[in-house]
């Protein structure tokens, strides 16, 4: 029989622990790595944002008022830079527009008010959202990802590829604890990197005795 969400949760975090995971300095920064993050590096998102501190431009109001000249040569790091410039534009502008700049009003928010705003805005979809509430603003909204897609179709709990339903699947396994929900996103990506990889790595694999899709000669 193949683990339950909870299971699987309560598993991870026997196996990497629960701590936080995103670093950051301020709200504002993660939501934009979120929306950096897209088709790159972290790598890469790291270099960004700290030209843009160094530039003293990470600030909404810096960001939302900035020129095209300015912001590609900050944010080429990133890759696609000139469509990144208008996605950072974008939520810069909308958190100045209605929230005054201040995620702390933005998290004050009803969740799945703010998620179909966010969603209204170009650049952001579901995954993006997704991040910027739950590790930008502290929000118990799962981060469903190609990992979680990978390690759910593995374990034989989910083969779908529906994100909604995932993110209601952790979301109600957590008990929508936003720790809980953080946690489990980190150790799937963890997990993924080192043992659920596109060629599996299931030697030392803490969840290789419930899954299905192990390698015959490592049980």
């Amino acid at each position: 029989m193949a683990l339950s969400a909870r299971e699987l949760i309560v598993r991870l975090e026997k196996a990497y622990g629960v701590a936080g995971w995103w670093p950051r300095e301020s709200s504002f920064e993660v939501a934009i790595g979120a929306i950096l993050t897209q088709r790159t590096s972290w790598t890469n998102v790291q270099l960004t944002i700290a030209r843009l501190k160094t530039s003293d431009m990470l600030g909404p109001e810096r960001l939302s008022t900035s020129g095209d000249d300015v912001l590609h040569e900050l944010l080429r790091p990133s890759g696609f830079y000139r469509q990144k410039s208008r996605y950072v534009r974008a939520f810069s502008s909308h958190l100045v527009a209605r929230y005054g700049g201040s995620m702390e009003s933005m998290s004050e928010r009803v969740p799945s008010e703010l998620r179909e705003e966010l969603l209204e805005l170009e650049g952001i979809g579901q995954e993006t959202a997704d991040t910027i509430m739950l590790y930008a603003l502290d929000m118990p909204s799962f981060v469903v990802d190609s990992y979680s897609f990978r390690l759910l179709g593995r374990l034989g709990i989910y083969s779908g590829r529906d994100y909604g339903h995932v993110k209601t699947m952790f979301e109600e396994a957590a008990g929508r604890d936003t720790a809980r929900l953080s946690s489990a996103h980190a150790a799937i990506v963890t997990h993924c990197k080192e043992h659920c990889r596109v060629k599996p790595s299931c030697e030392g694999c803490p969840l290789r005795r419930s899954c299905p899709s192990k390698a015959s000669d490592q049980d």
